[in-house]
């Protein structure tokens, strides 16, 4: 057994390594979708209306995929599943830009989302494994690399246009460079899940399912909606705050959602620390009570700074809470994790999804600012709820001796 300094496998470090670049790639292939949907939009002659029906699809494509791809992953195990997905989502992200009616762009919305939640989940339910080897959390960190993937898509996508390459072109290379980071990265992943890779001895009965676990997990879906819910809302609805509501020009309400995102970004790279002293659910509870004074602050702002401040805090809070549910959906049921973490994501982007559309809806009844108040009840009620990362489900669990000890 080689054992480095810190007490870690090489083995898991590497897993480790992996799949930061596996979330980079995730955040990176939708980043460079989301750059290009003006050029999609114009070569497929669409409206901005059938292009937000549109989308439904890609939603749904997403949602179905998740469910798909948890339990494979389970069944199959990660080093098989992760690299898979990831070839196939780089390979659909080059399909809506050879689209040329709305028939074919719905068709390629359709694969690139299903393709898309299939490495969401799979990516996830291995970043399980590998924080239940690390024995410490691990999981915000590779939530911020996501974001990261959006900043590199953006920046990509500005340099390939200055360079003059048309949007199919830059599509297409993304596509190609995808596929061959999904590949190479595949060795450095798990072997499989805890139970393939230490199954119980022949003289061991098989672990019962706890009672109730299931009921858990659901509870933290639930969870998973009303914070996922939040952000989608910050996302859509923080720049048109400055901009309609405070009167601030576009350049300054575009900082809005900077603001926001940033915040978010340096949230995460600093949750693990904090989950590691204070524990998963005072991530939770504390970082939606943040959430919860934040976006009140944005809401009866009388300024535009004030307004930053509010949603600077809003993306703080926020920015641990989702990385904590995955993490205690995985370790309620290693054997399950992928499966776990399926729900829990699943319906969690649902609300990421439904956000912006709630808040528009409300703001037929009241004023957009106002609206973020059902915020503001929702980051309660997750505060309030936090203590479900009390139970087992919650905790970190200590590091898996059998993967550290052998040599993958």
């Amino acid at each position: 057994m080689f054992v480095t300094v810190d007490g870690v496998n090489p083995s898991i470090r590497a897993a480790r390594a992996a799949t930061f670049v596996y979330f980079v790639l995730a955040g990176t292939l939708m980043g460079t979708w989301v750059v290009h949907i003006p050029a999609i939009e114009t070569r497929a002659g669409i409206s901005h209306a059938t292009l937000g029906t549109l989308l439904v699809l890609l939603g749904l494509g997403a949602f179905t995929g998740m469910q798909v791809a948890g339990p494979l992953t389970d069944r199959l195990g990660p080093r098989l599943v992760v690299p898979t997905t990831g070839v196939l989502a780089s390979a659909t992200l080059v399909l809506p830009g050879l689209a040329r009616d709305p028939w074919t762009l719905g068709g390629a919305l359709l694969a690139f989302g299903f393709c898309n939640g299939c490495l969401d989940v799979s990516m996830n339910a291995h970043a399980v494994h590998v924080e239940k080897a690390y024995g410490r959390p691990v999981m915000s960190a590779f939530h911020a690399t996501f974001s990261v993937g959006g900043v590199i898509a953006a920046l990509a996508a500005a340099g390939a246009a200055g360079a003059g390459m048309s949007p199919v072109a830059t599509l297409g290379a993304s596509t190609a460079l995808g596929i061959m980071i999904a590949l190479a990265l595949a060795r450095g992943l798990l072997p499989g899940t805890p139970a393939t890779v230490a199954p119980a001895p022949a003289d061991q009965a098989p672990a019962v399912r706890r009672p109730g676990i299931t009921g858990r997990i659901w509870i933290l879906a639930a969870l998973a909606l009303t914070t996922m819910l939040c952000e989608g809302a910050a996302n859509d609805w923080s720049t048109l705050h400055l901009k309609d509501v405070l009167g601030a020009p576009a350049s300054t309400a575009a900082f809005g959602y900077g603001t926001f995102a940033a915040a978010m970004t340096t949230g995460r790279l600093l949750a693990d620390r904090v989950a590691a002293r204070f524990g998963s659910m005072a991530v939770l509870r504390y970082g939606s009570a943040t959430a919860a004074v934040g976006i009140t602050i944005a809401a009866l702002a009388p300024s535009t700074w004030a307004a930053f401040v509010g949603w600077a805090l809003f993306g703080l809070g926020l920015s641990g809470c989702i990385p904590q549910l995955f993490s205690a959906a995985g370790h309620a049921d290693p054997a399950a994790a992928g499966a776990n973490v399926s729900r829990v994501a699943g319906l969690g982007y649902l609300g990421m999804l439904a956000g912006p559309a709630v808040i528009g809806w409300l703001t037929h009844l009241t004023a957009l600012n106002h609206t973020f108040l059902l915020l503001t009840l929702l980051c309660a009620i997750t505060a309030i709820a936090a203590g479900i990362l009390r139970t087992g489900s919650g905790a970190t669990p200590e590091p898996d001796p059998e993967p550290a000890s052998s040599s993958h």
